[in-house]
């Protein structure tokens, strides 16, 4: 069962689409963003909406007010933050655990704003560890300033960070082979596209189960 609901924040409306734990009560609320070239119909975020829910974790994608407002450039972090910080209270509403997470830039901002809202753990799909061809300029502090339980979730063909790029730190990391930023694999690799999804969705899947 999904539910949509709109969240006003200091920068524009928010959107949230609920996808309710099912056939047991919920325990955790997993709470996921977009990245900065897409919406919630990633493919990666589908994934989860559509296995966790039946685990007792219920989703809540959300679409930051810049995508909700057409807008085809994201705004900067700091305004990211904002409105991130000013749906909190609406995914806290259930009154459960929330796991902050996210794609790329959805997953820096998991990051970078876990502490401060008291997030359970934080999910990071595909995060940006460095702009392509650059890893002098690396975003691994905010990563490891995370200061909660870590998932990584990372494409081993990413070419914002590779698997083996990533510093040694508190974080547990899972690998999709052959996968890029948007997890996509190509035709050529002996995995296909649901194998991909299956790693990403069992990863995490075991991952929330163990949190406590």
């Amino acid at each position: 069962m999904t539910t949509t609901e709109t969240v006003p924040t200091g920068v524009g409306d928010a959107r949230i689409t609920w996808y309710e734990a099912q056939g047991r009560a919920a325990r955790l609320v997993l709470a996921l963003s977009h990245g900065a070239g897409g919406g919630i119909e990633a493919r990666d975020l589908q994934a989860l909406a559509g296995s966790l829910p039946s685990a007792g974790v219920t989703v809540a994608l959300v679409e930051q007010p810049w995508r909700v407002a057409g807008k085809k450039l994201a705004p900067a972090p700091k305004r990211l933050d904002e409105g991130w910080r000013d749906l909190w209270p609406a995914l806290r509403a259930p009154g459960l655990p929330v796991v902050a997470g996210g794609r790329s830039a959805g997953a820096r901002v998991a990051c970078r704003t876990a502490p401060e809202l008291g997030a359970r753990a934080v999910l990071a799909l595909s995060f940006p560890l460095h702009p392509p061809g650059r890893p002098e300029r690396s975003r691994a502090d905010e990563l490891l300033g995370a200061g909660v339980p870590t998932l990584v979730v990372q494409g081993g063909a990413d070419p914002f960070g590779r698997p083996e790029e990533f510093p040694g730190g508190e974080h547990q990391l899972v690998e999709v082979p052959f996968g890029d930023h948007g997890f996509a694999v190509p035709k050529r690799a002996p995995v296909t596209q649901e194998d991909a999804l299956r790693v990403i969705t069992d990863g995490v899947g075991a991952w929330l189960a163990d949190l406590r």
